[in-house]
């Protein structure tokens, strides 16, 4: 009889420990890390990356609980320096040593793709934010890859559509000289051709030039209606102060910024950027569950006011988070799979949802600068909603070969 009861205990001892080591095992190192590799010195730091990218992350796990499963959440930040060498050799060592289950922000498109290869290839997650290039969910798409907020096919459909629409048919591009300005100038220059403008001309700018003057000089000199910036962040900002400097508007031509941040408009000033239109991800104003994050951002982050790329960093952390306690497990691979089931309906992606190609299909907004109102960073309006199937292009039209499969 003893040893039937002790038998029972056994079991029963054997059952429960078997049940907590299944528990311990779906979190694998007994943590959840993630890593937000992104420019945290140079001229994508303010606005795309740097401290408000990591300040977005970690108020998202601190809102979801600091923890997942029963283990907690970690997050670790580096500056790849917008070197894709740099980000490649962090990536390699977060995943290898620190043992990093997903890898987040990726401002700079050559480091994004470098980074998405190299951890699809040790099976990790990656969150493109900062990053344009379309070729992340096209040509380059990984399994383990997920681009979230925007790209360079979604960017055009608002402001070049608008700018040619109103009588701008003639482009000339001043373009950052590298994976993201290309792909920008490409995508923006099949949408002006398609609806019947031409493009004649370029100018390729390395990243960070100071002195746009011969760059807009031979944009005035071509006699485009429209001097389209393929650029981002102070290569924006500078370009259209030197433009502003030189009576360029003045002088009848219209400057497309293809890529523009409310920090970007609240660097130059309503006044020079008034009347400016640009598309974006997201706009904090523009409702009341928007306006509720971005006052609770701003408190998080000692004053600053997020950019739509801070709203994606805060929306994946949340969307990752919740496919682990979905799935059961950080396991990429069925972390990835719950990812792709989800519906992403929140303050920032609206009808939102992750495509097979990795691409986070969602609304996306054109932007027209006004007159500052009583928020120093009101400096737009919504002039129109663009639903995310008119934003983002196909899944046949990518180019993924994971399409289908």
């Amino acid at each position: 009889m003893k040893s039937a009861i002790y038998a029972g205990v056994s079991a029963a001892a054997l059952s429960l420990a078997a049940g907590g080591a299944m528990a311990q095992d779906a979190i694998s190192n007994g943590s959840v890390k993630i890593g937000v590799l992104g420019d945290m010195s140079g001229v994508y730091s303010t606005g795309f990356s740097g401290k408000g990218a990591v300040d977005a992350v970690k108020m998202a796990v601190r809102d979801f609980g600091g923890e997942v499963l029963g283990k907690p959440i970690e997050v670790i930040s580096a500056d790849h320096q917008n070197k894709a060498d740099v980000g490649s050799a962090t990536a390699r060592e977060w995943i290898d040593q620190e043992h990093v289950d997903m890898i987040a922000d990726l401002t700079n498109s050559a480091v994004a793709l470098a980074v998405q290869q190299l951890a699809s290839e040790k099976k990790t997650i990656t969150f493109a934010t900062g990053a344009a290039t379309a070729a992340l969910t096209g040509e380059n798409c990984s399994k383990y890859g997920i681009h979230y907020g925007y790209d360079t096919h979604a960017l055009p459909v608002g402001t070049a559509t608008a700018v040619v629409k109103n009588g701008g048919d003639s482009w000339y591009f001043i373009t950052a000289d590298y994976a993201f300005g290309h792909a920008l100038q490409d995508n923006t220059s099949s949408v002006v051709e398609d609806l019947g403008g031409s493009v004649v001309g370029s100018s390729d700018v390395p990243l960070a030039t100071t002195d746009f003057s011969s760059y807009l000089l031979q944009a005035q000199s071509s006699g485009a209606k429209v001097i389209g910036l393929a650029n981002a962040g102070q290569d924006t900002v500078n370009a259209i102060k030197q433009a502003h400097e030189f009576g360029i508007v003045a002088g009848g031509q219209q400057l497309a910024g293809m890529l523009v941040l409310i920090s970007d408009v609240k660097s130059l000033g309503t006044d020079v950027a008034k009347g400016l239109q640009f598309t974006s991800g997201w706009y904090w104003n523009m409702d009341d569950e928007s306006r509720k994050w971005k006052a609770e951002y701003e408190k998080f982050s000692g004053g600053e006011a997020p950019t739509f790329v801070h709203a994606a960093d805060y929306s994946l952390t949340m969307a990752y988070l919740e496919a682990i306690k979905a799935a059961g497990t950080d396991d990429a691979d069925k972390v990835r799979e719950q990812l792709g089931k989800m519906k992403i309906d929140d303050f920032f992606a609206k009808g939102g949802s992750i495509r097979s190609d990795g691409l986070l299909e969602h609304d996306m907004y054109l932007l027209k600068v006004k007159d500052g109102g009583e928020d120093p960073w009101d400096v737009a309006d919504v002039a129109r909603t663009i639903p995310g199937n008119e934003a983002y292009a196909s899944l046949e039209a990518g180019g993924c070969k994971l399409v289908n499969k």
